[in-house]
């Protein structure tokens, strides 16, 4: 990739279950999270150009108010439960970007929306655990920001509106999240064709005009099987982030996958 300065996108991807990348096996046969990781891995070749640093909204990180971690070297945050020991020694030191962080609460003030800065935040798993598939060097300075505990989606919306200039200063805006998040209903066949539903729904309301796109995920509990889906939102409110971000083209599906028998989806924003 060229390193001269062009408009980054925003986007939505899937980070996967705990450290299911890293993982021989991860709640069932061994490819099941394979496709995810490539297509991951695959991300920094369509960009159109290296970031000059990422602005990384994680679906494991809930403040009041947004706020932006500012650490010049964080730390790991290993936030799952139960997995092998090796994954709790799993490493990616990408340095920090203090810059950007103030900058990011600045616009998001300037919005009329509440900000913070946190200086002692590290990468929480919703972070590292898919970027350090997309991008292994960890050479990329990263700022994580939350999202806010009410997890409203018109506000994350317009969060991600204030936050766009960052776009066109080389900051890629990657949202972490799944677009279906109900842990009691993988590995179930009673599961596959309402997750779909979900799933078609989400992406015909991201390839939306953006006024009608902002509206619909506003809305987004209208959708079928929308509460099975997400029976806490925490895990889609990041696509609102990304969504507000990417201006007024239509977005883009750029994977689909079905892990664990669920139905899930990226999303690009380049407008």
């Amino acid at each position: 990739m060229s390193t001269t300065a062009k408009r980054q996108p925003a986007i939505y991807l899937p980070h996967g279950g705990g450290p299911c990348f890293f993982m021989d096996w991860s709640w069932g046969p061994a490819d099941t999270w394979q496709a995810t990781q490539r297509f991951l891995a695959g991300i920094s070749a369509q960009l159109p150009c290296s970031p000059r640093a990422i602005l990384a909204v994680s679906a494991h990180w809930e403040a009041e108010g947004f706020t932006a971690g500012a650490k010049q070297k964080p730390e790991l945050i290993y936030d799952y439960f139960g997995f092998p020991e090796h994954t709790y020694r799993l490493m990616w030191p990408a340095p920090g970007e203090p810059g950007l962080a103030v900058r990011a609460a600045k616009l998001l003030e300037e919005a009329g929306l509440p900000a913070a800065v946190d200086r002692q935040r590290g990468f929480d798993h919703g972070v590292f655990i898919p970027l350090k598939v997309v991008f292994p060097e960890a050479d990329i300075p990263v700022a994580p920001l939350s999202m806010e505990r009410s997890l409203d989606p018109e506000l994350h919306l317009a969060a991600g509106r204030a936050l766009q200039p960052l776009r066109d200063e080389g900051v890629l805006i990657v949202a972490s999240g799944m677009s279906f998040h109900n842990l009691r209903a993988y590995l179930r066949p009673e599961t596959v064709e309402p997750a779909r539903a979900f799933d078609a729904w989400l992406t015909q309301a991201v390839e939306s005009p953006a006024a009608e796109r902002s509206q619909r995920l506003a809305d987004w509990r209208a959708a079928p099987f929308a509460t099975f889906s997400h029976p806490r939102e925490e895990h889609l409110i990041p696509l609102m982030v990304a969504a507000g971000a990417g201006g007024e083209a239509p977005g883009k599906q750029i994977f689909f996958g079905e892990p664990m028998g669920a139905a899930i989806s990226a999303y690009r924003f380049d407008g």
